[in-house]
C-alpha cells in the first residue's frame, strides 16, 4: 500500500522502512561480482554511476536505502537516481546478477517517489535494452511513489518518470539505467 505523504512524510515513513528492513545498507560485493560498486555511507552504488546519482544518494542516504527496500531485499546496488525539482525522485536498482548472455542482462527495479506532499497522477515506465521486451509500468494517482517496476534485462534500458500537478505536466523525463556503451 502506498500511503506516504510528502517529502517530510516520505522521509519519516522511509526511515521506518529502513529500520525494519535495512537490506540496502548491507555490506559486501554483488552476488557474482560483475558490477563494481562504491560505498556511499552504507549504500552500494555502481562504480560507474553518474556524479549526479552519487550526489543524490549522498544527500539522502536513508531515503535512497528505503527506495531499494521498496524494490525488494535483493536489490542493493544503485544504478541511477534523478531528482526532478521539488516534484519527485527516481531510483533504479540491481542485484548485480546476470540473467542472460550479456553483461547488460541484469535485473533492474525502478521507483519514482512523489516529493510534493500531495497525491498526484504519476508513473514510472521501465524499458530494457531489447526491442522485443514489453515495457513495465505503474501509473496512477499516488501520494508516495509509483512502482516498483522490474525488467529481467534492464541494464542499459531507460526509466521514464511522469507527473502532473493539476493539468500541468511537471515531470516528463528519461533516466538512463546503468553505464552503457
Amino acid at each position: 500500500m502506498k500511503t506516504v505523504l510528502g517529502l517530510s512524510g516520505a522521509c519519516l515513513a522511509l526511515a521506518a522502512v529502513t529500520m525494519t528492513a535495512p537490506a540496502a545498507l548491507a555490506a559486501g560485493p554483488a552476488s557474482n561480482g560483475s558490477v563494481g560498486t562504491v560505498d556511499i555511507r552504507g549504500v552500494k552504488v555502481a562504480a560507474q554511476a553518474s556524479p549526479e546519482t552519487k550526489r543524490i544518494i549522498e544527500s539522502s542516504v536513508e531515503v535512497a536505502a528505503a527506495a531499494a527496500n521498496v524494490c525488494g531485499s535483493s536489490y542493493t546496488i544503485s544504478t541511477g537516481a534523478a531528482r526532478y525539482g521539488t516534484y519527485g525522485t527516481t531510483y533504479t536498482w540491481t542485484n548485480g546478477t546476470t540473467t542472460g548472455d550479456s553483461y547488460y542482462d541484469k535485473p533492474i527495479c525502478a521507483v519514482f517517489f512523489n516529493d510534493t506532499g500531495s497525491a498526484r497522477y504519476m508513473g514510472i515506465r521501465l524499458k530494457d535494452n531489447y526491442t522485443s521486451t514489453p515495457d513495465t509500468q505503474d501509473f496512477g494517482t499516488y501520494s508516495s511513489y509509483a512502482g516498483p517496476v522490474y525488467q529481467k534485462r534492464g541494464y542499459c534500458g531507460q526509466a521514464y518518470s511522469y507527473m502532473k500537478a493539476g493539468s500541468d505536466v511537471v515531470v516528463d523525463n528519461l533516466l538512463q539505467v546503468g553505464h552503457c556503451n
